[in-house]
């Protein structure tokens, strides 16, 4: 492993940022994006994303390129002679851009082997680099035996290239474009422009992470009532459904924007968003990066390590000894979800009120 301290001092002109997925964890590397670019303010500064992500980064003001990656068509390597001609076009495309450094921030064999196939003098990854992904870095960066949040992680690459210890900041830029195709569709549910709305998302990818739809409608009821906002419901197109039953079981008017928004239109929501109340899941580490007032709703997952970066009070949670456990199967959690069926609606409505007047 070499060492880490000849690089505080080093010039780096072409740099790559290897974090392709999934949207939480490319909103955690963000940090690590702008601090390279007060470091190496002349540098070309590329990111290998997932299609899926694109919208995300796309017009980054921080960002010279992105590098689309294909998860899923390139998938089928080795069972498929047309994708793995384009996958070898692929590797050699990354190649000739002459990367003299590579942060591979997502720590698997796959991003490993991207890393070197740059080959670029200096390719940095973890020291917890999963899959024997380790083996194509030539620096390694420690990760402390304890719960760090991923951001946190990820700045320890920042702190190996002499980075400077500034505020933390979550570069996201909104499009125009985006922003005012949500306000149009929020007219038409009679919403004005600039008239602020409480965000709900209520779907996530793990059915451990979903607190009750009928929970939900009851926070949905409770924000009308007593903050006189309207609801905007939002989420992915396969999270259409258990939206639907929130809408039904709210009993009340509610704009049900689920799978109606591009992922660009999804940061333009939750910008505008009063406050957001939301399960664990990418939008909640929008709302996070944007500011917005939050209530995040954790069971089996780490909250230390995942949560709201340094917000801790915009966590609901119950503290249980078997909590985090990290199951994502229902039929394995042996104390029948007891940490997300346990925590009542009126704490979460609670919390909303708190984010509330915090942002007033």
């Amino acid at each position: 492993m070499a060492a880490l301290n000849n690089l505080d001092h080093r010039h780096f002109r072409r740099i790559l940022i290897i974090k392709p997925s999934s949207l939480g964890d490319v909103i955690h590397a963000l940090p690590v994006l702008s601090g390279l670019r007060r470091r190496f303010p002349e540098a070309r500064i590329s990111w290998l994303v997932s299609t899926s992500c694109m919208g995300l980064m796309e017009g980054h003001p921080e960002l010279d390129e992105l590098i689309p990656f294909d998860r899923r068509r390139y998938g089928r390597v080795a069972r498929s002679w047309k994708v793995t001609r384009e996958f070898a076009r692929f590797a050699l495309d990354l190649r000739a851009r002459r990367f003299d450094l590579v942060l591979d921030l997502q720590g698997l064999f796959r991003s490993g082997l991207f890393a070197w196939i740059c080959g670029a003098g200096v390719r940095m990854g973890f020291t917890s680099t999963r899959e024997f992904g380790w083996i194509f870095h030539t620096h390694r960066v420690y990760v402390p035996p304890r719960d760090l949040h991923a951001v946190d992680c990820n700045l320890l690459f920042a702190r190996r290239l002499g980075l400077a210890e500034e505020p933390v900041r979550f570069s996201l830029p909104v499009q125009e474009g985006a922003r005012s195709a949500v306000a149009a569709m929020l007219h038409q549910h009679g919403i004005r422009s600039g008239q602020g709305y409480a965000l709900i998302a209520p779907g996530t990818r793990w059915e451990t992470k979903v607190w009750p739809v009928e929970y939900f409608a009851a926070v949905a009821r409770y924000v009308r009532s007593n903050h006189s906002l309207p609801v905007v419901l939002a989420g992915a197109p396969d999270e259409l459904g258990i939206a639907g039953r929130v809408q039904e079981l709210a009993g009340e008017p509610v704009a049900n924007l689920a799978g109606r928004t591009s992922l660009q239109q999804m940061v333009a929501l939750v910008d505008g968003a009063a406050v957001a109340i939301m399960n664990d899941t990418g939008p909640m580490h929008l709302a996070v990066a944007l500011g917005r007032p939050l209530v995040a709703v954790y069971g089996p997952t780490n909250a230390v390590r995942t949560g709201p970066y340094r917000r801790p009070e915009s966590v609901a949670r119950l503290d249980l000894e078997c909590s985090p456990c990290y199951l994502k199967r229902l039929k394995d959690c042996p104390h029948g979800h007891k940490c997300l069926k346990e925590l009542a609606p009126e704490t979460v409505c609670r919390q909303v009120s708190e984010a509330l007047r915090g942002r007033g």
